[in-house]
């Protein structure tokens, strides 16, 4: 199960560099996490600061 990124997202970034498989990514308008590469350690989850990232 992948994390989500919620529209609570400000994109600040926080969350990409923390990813260890780099399935995060800016999107248009707030980052994404790749399900297919995400392998669900919530690494990114524990340094949002927006709590913007949950379980799926």
């Amino acid at each position: 199960m992948a994390r989500v990124i919620s529209d609570e997202c400000v994109a600040c970034g926080t969350c990409e560099g923390e990813c260890p498989v780099e399935a995060i990514s800016a999107g248009d308008d707030k980052y994404v996490i790749d399900a297919d590469t995400c392998v669900d350690c919530g690494a990114c989850e524990e340094v949002c600061p927006t709590g913007a990232i949950s379980a799926e």
